[in-house]
């Protein structure tokens, strides 16, 4: 919605500040989304006096002038003819930027004479495309502003277009005057009052009008319209010219831009017939098959049946609410017109525009809906218009149907505006910001204006009068606690794990991803999955037919995309649920990390390797240490189906599987087109036990001032014994004392078996002591180095190597 500040004041008596009333158009809701101040490009240009030019010695056309300025007399070199002295002129000095020629002055020499400055046209300052000579004005002061003496002297032509953004549900804010209403409702002025005064008919009208049943009551309920004869149609006065060409519009002929004019000044749109070039009455109808109309744009639009015309007895003349027809359109020589102001259905009008793909001034206002009311009020001010710029005698006016009554009230509760806004306001200031929006209050009854189809509830009286008291006065209060004391924690403890585990995930280094829930049939089948009861009853493609029974698919999907586009080296995460079945405790929580490729990028360090089960297995024991598992936990040999049979593990409690790892099954990759190798861990979240002793605050941490004794053990066992069994048994020689077990060495293959016997290795273990109360002897120490020997023989079958 485009208009000037000019246009404005014609509704709204102010003397408020331009930035004032953009501030509060934006607070109101009608945000402004540009503002065209053909005075700011003008602010530097002042007045000066020519006081004497003379004949340039060297050319012809030229004149050099010595010229009074706010800085004392200086010498121009002028080209125009009436350049002469004792004129008033318009001065750009060196420095200044001249929009019409897009130049920025500086001093300069003109045949051999200096020039120091400029005596602009109108052309140059973009006042208008008269060039044929400077400036002359009929007062003013030397040093004065052009801009204050254009906003004394020519107003406008320093107008200020403002352009604001207008919601859908605002349909009043597309005419001048509801802005004006809004701006007064909130204090920046008062609203004029709009006179309305019927123009008595001196004739009956020629042409009659009328609703075919099917749009009596619906797609048009009211239709007005008038015959003017004797008008005298051509171009527009300077002001109406002026007022639509600043936001825009084309100037066309004085009776069309009066339709435009109502348009944004009023939000009533309007249409003149040729009355001529009608044949019979006017009937609204709805569009028979077959039928087109060559409409004011020059297109010939294909007429569907259901959309809303308006024939003679020719055919169809207009399209209701959307577009004039070019046959009946007024010209130079329309002499006798027919004024029509109608309601036409906001859906019908919306449904036949998009339709014809027609976008238009009248059908973005009826889409929208425009005041039922005012249908009448439009019809009389129009043809006073049209009178006083165009003579004529008009006849009475016909109508058919009737406005819709749209009559409704809401009981305005005061103390609502507390509990719905957070703001505290008078209940008498309520009722007078209302009522100055027009609102009718009875008792505790309001009743909301014809123009304001949006408001439909008591809670639209709430934000209405919060609207205009503005909600930049909002101030923040803190919510008060349900309980006194400390707040309990907002997150429940899965929560708190699945973001510990997120983090922990992403600080290890891998892309998380987001996968869908849904895969097809045969991935399914390759993680357990694929039953019909986790299988979907309407599946968006043939590649979602099944609940996930594993985060493993769509990370290996995702692996195998980045793998076709180049990408070999890859490190993906997901946390989210799995689905075992199609009830609703059938959902675990997982958290599943992928492994593809090599471990790190080449270097010269030779740092580069496959990544293998063990990469893996040191990733889910760090997520399962963030999630709070113990650190003794056993790990087993039975996993699922997808993973390798012989390179991967299940770390567990007992019967309690808390994670699984290992390198993916290779019938699954190739199934999936996954070039390995490729290892991945899964952590089931829910199925880490929770401490016993839960308190909000991290446990103390608890550390030793003596010093720790490492001692190192190498044992030889058979080829097929796990190292993790001898770190267990180890690490229950002395609970107490023994801080830690590792593996730091592994002596295998023919050499091992050369010196210590077929089928059989070394493991090396390093045992960390930390000792508590005292500093450990060197008896105590050997004794706790005897259990150890003793636990890892009697658990491995070992003895101590030699």
């Amino acid at each position: 919605m485009k208009f000037t500040l000019s246009w404005l004041k014609d509704h709204l008596e102010t003397e408020a500040a331009l930035d004032d009333i953009l501030y509060a158009l934006t607070d109101l809701g009608l945000e402004v989304e540009e503002v065209v101040n053909p005075a700011a490009r003008l602010e530097v240009f002042t007045l000066a006096k020519v006081v004497e030019a003379v004949q340039h010695p060297d050319a012809d056309r030229l004149r050099v002038c010595r010229v009074m300025t706010d800085e004392g007399e200086k010498q121009i070199v002028c080209g125009a003819p009436n350049a002469r002295a004792g004129i008033t002129v318009v001065l750009a000095k060196p420095g200044d930027y001249v929009p019409g020629i897009d130049v920025t002055l500086g001093v300069g020499k003109i045949r051999g004479v200096e020039s120091h400055g400029m005596m602009c046209s109108e052309r140059e300052l973009e006042l208008s495309d008269e060039h044929n000579g400077i400036i002359e004005l009929p007062s003013g002061e030397v040093g004065q502003k052009f801009t204050d003496w254009l906003a004394a002297n020519r107003p406008g032509s320093t107008d200020p277009m403002i352009h604001v953004k207008v919601t859908p549900n605002r349909p009043d804010a597309l005419g001048v005057r509801g802005i004006a209403r809004d701006l007064a409702a909130r204090g920046l002025g008062r609203l004029k009052p709009l006179a309305v005064v019927p123009v008595p008919g001196q004739f009956v009208s020629p042409i009659g009008v009328r609703l075919a049943p099917e749009v009596e009551g619906k797609a048009c309920p009211h239709f007005l319209g008038r015959v003017i004869r004797g008008v005298k149609n051509g171009p527009s006065p300077d002001w109406l010219q002026t007022r639509l060409k600043a936001i825009g519009l084309r100037p066309i002929s004085v009776l069309v831009d009066i339709t435009n004019l109502f348009t944004f000044d009023l939000n009533r749109p309007l249409h003149v017939f040729d009355a001529d070039k009608v044949a019979g009455d006017l009937v609204v109808r709805s569009a028979a098959e077959g039928e087109s109309l060559l409409a004011l744009d020059g297109k010939t639009y294909a007429l569907a049946p259901g959309m809303t015309v308006i024939a003679d007895d020719h055919g169809v003349e207009s399209l209701g609410g959307v577009m004039g027809g070019e046959a009946s359109g007024c010209s130079e020589d329309t002499v006798n017109v027919f004024l029509e102001a109608a309601f036409f259905d906001p859906i019908r009008t919306a449904t036949t525009g998009r339709a014809l793909k027609i976008n238009s001034d009248a059908r973005y206002r009826f889409e929208r809906g425009i005041d039922p009311a005012f249908t009448a009020d439009g019809m009389e001010l129009a043809t006073k218009l049209i009178l006083d710029l165009c003579g004529g005698v008009p006849s009475e006016v016909v109508v058919a149907g009737a406005a819709p009554d749209t009559t409704r009230a809401y009981r305005l509760d005061p103390a609502r505006v507390v509990s719905l806004v957070g703001m505290e306001i008078a209940e008498a200031t309520q009722r007078a910001t209302l009522e100055a929006l027009g609102f009718r209050l009875d008792g505790d009854m309001a009743t909301p204006p014809s123009w304001r189809p949006d408001v439909l509830g008591e809670a639209d009286l709430i934000e209405e009068v919060a609207r205009i008291a503005s909600l930049t006065k909002l101030e923040g209060k803190p919510l008060r606690r349900a309980v006194p004391g400390v707040p309990q924690p907002i997150l429940t403890p899965m929560q708190q794990r699945e973001k510990a585990a997120r983090r922990t995930i992403a600080a290890l280094g891998y892309n998380e991803c987001v996968t869908y829930s849904f895969i097809d049939e045969g991935a399914a089948r390759l993680f357990g999955g694929g039953a019909d009861a986790v299988r979907v009853e309407n599946p968006i493609s043939s590649e979602m037919t099944h609940l996930r029974p594993d985060l493993l698919p769509g990370l290996l999907r995702a692996a195998a995309r980045n793998q076709a586009r180049g990408f070999m080296d890859l490190a993906l995460a997901e946390i989210g649920p799995v689905f075992a079945g199609g009830e609703p405790g059938e959902q675990v929580l997982h958290a599943t990390g992928l492994l593809v490729g090599a471990s790190a990028a080449r270097d010269p360090h030779g740092s580069r390797r496959p990544v293998d089960v063990f990469d893996a297995k040191a990733d889910a024991e760090a997520v399962l240490a963030a999630l709070g598992a113990p650190q003794r936990v056993q790990i087993g040999r039975k996993v699922a189906g997808w993973w390798h049979p012989g390179r991967s593990g299940a770390i567990g409690l007992g019967p309690n599987v808390m994670a699984t790892f290992g390198e993916v099954h290779p019938r699954v990759l190739a199934a999936l087109d996954v070039k390995g190798p490729a290892v991945a861990f899964t952590v089931q979240v829910a199925s880490v036990p929770f401490p016993k002793l839960r308190t909000p605050t991290r446990p103390a941490l608890t550390i030793s001032d003596l010093q720790a004794v490492d001692r190192d053990f190498a044992f030889v066992v058979d080829a097929g014994v796990e190292a993790l069994t001898a770190v267990q048994a180890a690490q229950g020689a002395d609970k107490a004392l023994i801080e830690s077990v590792r593996v730091f060495d592994q002596f295998a293959g023919e050499k091992a078996e050369a010196q210590m016997g077929a089928g059989k290795k070394s493991i090396a273990l390093t045992v960390r002591l930390q000792p508590v109360d005292k500093t450990l002897t060197e008896a105590e120490i050997e004794a706790v180095s005897k259990k150890i020997v003793e636990k890892v023989a009697k658990a491995t079958g070992g003895v101590l190597r030699g």
